[in-house]
C-alpha cells in the first residue's frame, strides 16, 4: 500500500542538466556511436588494428559508412529482433522467485522475477542443440556479421529509446490501477525532448510486468557478449586449427563475470541504474550495443590475431584475474550482506559511522580500504582481459580507458549525491575513510 505523500510533487521539473546538457548527451550520442563504428572499420582481419590511422584509412573508413548496405542487413535485424523476443519470452515463462524492489517515491515497490540466470542456461543449453544439429556454422555466421548485428542493436536500441520517450507521456502509470502519474526520474524531466530522450524520462517503464529497465540491464547484452565470445573463439578455431591460451584468458573471465552478474542479479536492484536513473537512449544503447559490441573487443582481435603467451605470463595474466575479481566480489558481497542485515553476528568486527539520516557507512573491511574499493577491482580484472592480447596494439586497450573513465565519471556523481545526502557525515565519513579507489595511493 503506498505511504502518504508529502508536500513535494511526485514529478519535479529537472533543473541539473547532467553531461553539461543537450550538447553533451548529442556530442555523447555522436561519439560513442562513432567508436563502434570506427572500431570496426579499423580493427578488423582485412584492416589490422594499427594506430595512428593513417589518411588511407581514414578513407575507407569514410567511404565504407557511404556503402550502407554492406552493414544494413534486415537478415541482421530480424535475429537481432528475435534474440531480445526470446530472452523476453524467458523473463515471463521459466519459474522463479519474485522479489521486491526499493521503495519509490510514491511508497510503492514494484515486483521484479529474477529468473536470469535460469535464462541464460536455457539459452546456453539451446545454443548447445544448435551446435549439436548444425556445427559451428550458425555462431561462424555471427562472428562474420558481428558488426551487422552491432547495427541493427543501435536502431533497435534506438526504436526502443524513443518508444520509451513517448510512453512516458501516457495518462497514468500501467504499474496499478489508482490513476497514478507515471513516475519520472528526477534526472529526465527537464523539458527538452532531446535532453529527457537521452537521460530518460521514465523512471520504470512497463509493459505489464514486463519491467523494461531491469530487462535490457542483464539479459540481451550481458548475453549477447557471451554469444560473440563464443562465437570469436570458434572463429579462431575455424581460421587456425586451435585456440590460443590468450582468447581463454580473454573471453572464460568475461563469460564467467557475465554468470557472476547474473547470479546476483537481485543485487542490481539497489543500483543507481535502477534506483534512480531513467530509462533513455543512454542505458538502452549502453545495454543493448556498447556492452556487447565493444566489451567484446578483445576477442574480436584474437579470433583473427592470435596471441601464444608464455606459461609464466599466462600464470601472471590468470592470477590477476582471479585476485582483482576476488576483490570485486568479495567487497560487494560485505556490503550487501551488512546492507541486508548489520546486526549479522559474522558482521560484528565491521566498524561504521551512523548519518543523522540514520544510514550506516562502513568505515572498516574492505570498505575502510577505499570507499569504491570494488570500483578498484572491477577496473583490474577488465585490464587483465586487455593484457591478454598482448602489446602489438593500444586499440584492444580501448575498454581498459574507457571503464576508467566510467568509473571516475560514476565515483563523481556518487560522491555529489552522498555529500548533498548526508552533509556534514560525508566529510566525517571521508576522514575516515580518505581514498578513493586505491588505499595510500588515490
Amino acid at each position: 500500500m503506498a505511504r502518504k505523500r508529502d508536500t513535494q510533487p511526485l514529478n519535479p521539473v529537472t533543473v541539473h542538466r547532467e553531461f553539461f546538457g543537450v550538447p553533451g548527451v548529442v556530442t555523447v550520442m555522436a561519439v560513442t556511436i562513432s567508436v563502434v563504428y570506427i572500431w570496426y572499420f579499423s580493427c578488423n582481419a582485412e584492416a589490422g588494428c594499427q594506430l595512428p590511422l593513417t589518411s588511407a584509412r581514414w578513407s575507407h573508413i569514410v567511404s565504407a559508412a557511404a556503402d550502407y548496405r554492406a552493414y544494413l542487413s534486415l537478415e541482421a535485424i530480424i535475429y537481432y529482433a528475435l534474440w531480445w523476443s526470446w530472452l523476453a519470452m524467458l523473463y515471463f515463462v521459466i519459474p522463479c522467485p519474485v522479489i521486491q524492489g526499493v521503495e519509490l517515491r510514491n511508497g510503492r515497490r514494484l515486483e521484479y522475477p529474477i529468473n536470469g540466470l535460469p535464462s541464460f542456461f536455457v539459452t546456453l543449453g539451446t545454443a548447445l542443440l544448435v551446435y549439436a544439429a548444425k556445427g559451428s556454422r550458425p555462431f561462424l555466421w555471427i562472428a562474420d556479421h558481428y558488426f551487422q548485428l552491432a547495427v541493427a542493436s543501435v536502431l533497435f536500441s534506438t526504436s526502443q529509446a524513443l518508444f520509451v520517450y513517448l510512453y512516458s507521456f501516457r495518462r497514468s502509470s500501467s504499474q496499478n490501477d489508482s490513476g497514478e502519474p507515471v513516475m519520472l526520474a528526477l534526472a529526465g524531466n527537464s523539458g527538452n525532448p532531446l535532453y529527457d530522450f537521452f537521460i530518460g524520462r521514465e523512471l520504470n517503464p512497463r509493459i505489464g510486468s514486463l519491467d523494461l529497465k531491469f530487462f535490457n540491464e542483464l539479459r540481451p547484452g550481458i548475453m549477447g557478449w557471451v554469444l560473440l565470445n563464443v562465437s570469436f573463439a570458434m572463429k579462431q578455431h575455424a581460421r587456425f586449427g586451435s585456440i590460443s591460451n590468450s582468447m581463454w584468458l580473454a573471453i572464460v573471465p568475461q563469460i564467467w563475470y557475465c554468470i557472476d552478474t547474473l547470479l546476483f542479479e537481485r543485487k542490481v536492484l539497489t543500483t543507481m541504474d535502477i534506483m534512480t536513473d531513467g530509462f533513455g537512449w543512454m542505458l538502452s544503447f549502453g545495454d543493448l550495443t556498447w556492452v556487447p559490441a565493444m566489451y567484446s573487443l578483445q576477442a574480436r582481435y584474437l579470433s583473427c590475431n592470435p596471441v601464444h603467451h608464455s606459461t609464466f605470463l599466462a600464470a601472471l595474466i590468470a592470477a590477476m584475474s582471479l585476485g582483482s575479481f576476488l576483490i570485486f566480489r568479495l567487497s560487494n558481497s560485505e556490503k550487501n550482506a551488512f546492507r541486508t542485515n548489520p546486526s549479522d553476528p559474522s558482521l560484528k568486527h565491521l566498524e561504521y559511522i551512523t548519518t543523522e539520516a540514520g544510514t550506516k557507512l562502513l568505515v572498516s573491511g574492505w570498505w575502510g580500504m577505499a570507499r569504491h574499493i570494488n570500483y578498484t577491482g572491477d577496473w583490474f580484472y577488465g585490464l587483465a582481459q586487455c593484457l591478454a592480447t598482448g602489446f602489438d596494439t593500444p586499440m584492444t586497450y580501448f575498454f581498459a580507458v574507457y571503464f576508467l573513465v566510467l568509473l571516475i565519471h560514476r565515483n563523481y556523481r556518487d560522491e555529489c549525491k552522498c555529500r548533498e545526502k548526508y552533509k556534514k557525515d560525508w566529510v566525517r565519513y571521508c576522514e575516515r575513510v580518505p581514498y578513493m579507489f586505491i588505499p595510500h595511493v588515490i
